[in-house]
């Protein structure tokens, strides 16, 4: 049987919230699923993007604190 994945399936695929077993199948349609391919590089490339920006909010606030 050939399952569906949904965006929030791999969302919690990301933030490793998914089972053994659930992450096995994921990474197993990813290798056979090209629009899958896509929709997964585009939800890393977004997490990477809020990583960066929280550590930089991070950082500044930091800063904005010890110059007070």
């Amino acid at each position: 049987m050939i399952k569906t994945f949904t965006q929030n399936d791999l969302i919690r695929y990301i933030y490793d919230e998914t089972s053994h077993e659930e992450s096995i199948e994921i990474q197993q349609a990813l290798l056979c699923n090209g629009a899958l391919q896509e929709e997964f590089k585009s939800l890393i490339a977004t997490k990477t993007l809020l990583d960066e920006l929280l550590e930089t909010d991070a950082s500044s606030s930091v800063n904005s604190r010890s110059k007070v």
